[in-house]
C-alpha cells in the first residue's frame, strides 16, 4: 500500500490505494478525515461481506472520503450510488475520489446531515460504518430512520465494533430481523431487511 503526497489548496493530501472485493481503489485522503492512513479494517470487512444488489440505487451514509460507496460502484457498474456526509472536506474528497476511480457518472456525493439530502429517495441498500465519534444517538438515528428510505426487500448493512449489542438490538427492534454477516477483528457486520 503506497503512500505519496499531492498538493491541494489547503495543504497536503495523501493518496492511499487498496485491493478490496476484487477491485483496485485509490483514494485522496487528508488528516482529520476518518481512517486517512489506510482503509480501516471495519470498512473493508463491510465491503468484502456486503450484500450488493444486481442493479438499482444504493446509499453510503457517513461516507467520509468514499471508500464504501466508490468500491461498491466499481464492483457493480449497474448500480447508482448516493453518498452523504456532514463534513464538507469529506464531501470534497469523495467527489474527487469518484472521479479518480472513474465512477463519477454513477456516484452522487451530497453534503448534509444523515438522510436530509436524500429525502424522498428510496434505496435497494444502505451501507454505513457509522460515525461513532458523533455519538450513539446518531448511530441509532441511522438505523431507526432507514426503513423510510428503503425499497421493500432493501437492506441496511452496518459495521460496528464498540456498541455492537446496542446496534444489533436497535436493528432487530426497527426491522424485526437482523443477521450477522461476519465477525472478525472485533468488528461485526449486521444486515436487516425491510419487509
Amino acid at each position: 500500500m503506497k503512500h505519496y503526497y499531492i498538493s491541494g489548496r489547503k495543504g497536503l493530501y495523501q493518496l492511499i490505494s487498496d485491493f478490496i472485493r476484487g477491485v483496485t481503489v485509490e483514494f485522496e485522503v487528508a488528516p482529520g478525515i476518518f481512517s486517512y492512513e489506510e482503509v480501516d479494517k471495519g470498512t473493508k470487512l463491510l465491503i468484502e461481506y456486503a450484500e450488493i444488489p444486481d442493479e438499482g440505487v444504493v446509499l453510503d451514509i457517513g461516507c467520509g472520503y468514499g471508500a464504501i460507496g466508490i468500491t461498491i460502484a466499481k464492483v457493480n457498474p449497474r448500480l447508482r450510488v448516493y453518498m452523504v456526509d456532514i463534513n464538507k472536506e469529506a464531501v470534497k474528497l469523495a467527489k474527487r475520489n469518484a472521479k479518480r476511480n472513474r465512477v463519477e457518472d454513477r456516484v452522487v456525493v451530497l453534503h448534509g446531515d444523515l438522510y436530509e439530502p436524500v429525502k424522498g429517495l428510496k434505496f435497494r441498500a444502505i451501507y454505513t460504518n457509522p460515525p461513532l465519534a458523533a455519538g450513539m444517538d446518531t448511530v441509532l438515528r441511522i438505523i431507526e430512520e432507514a426503513p423510510q428510505h428503503l425499497e421493500k426487500g432493501g437492506t441496511l448493512q452496518v459495521v460496528i465494533r464498540k456498541g455492537a449489542e446496542t446496534v444489533k438490538k436497535a436493528m432487530e427492534r426497527t426491522f424485526g430481523n437482523v443477521t450477522k454477516l461476519v465477525s472478525k477483528w472485533g468488528y461485526r457486520v449486521f444486515l436487516s431487511r425491510s419487509t
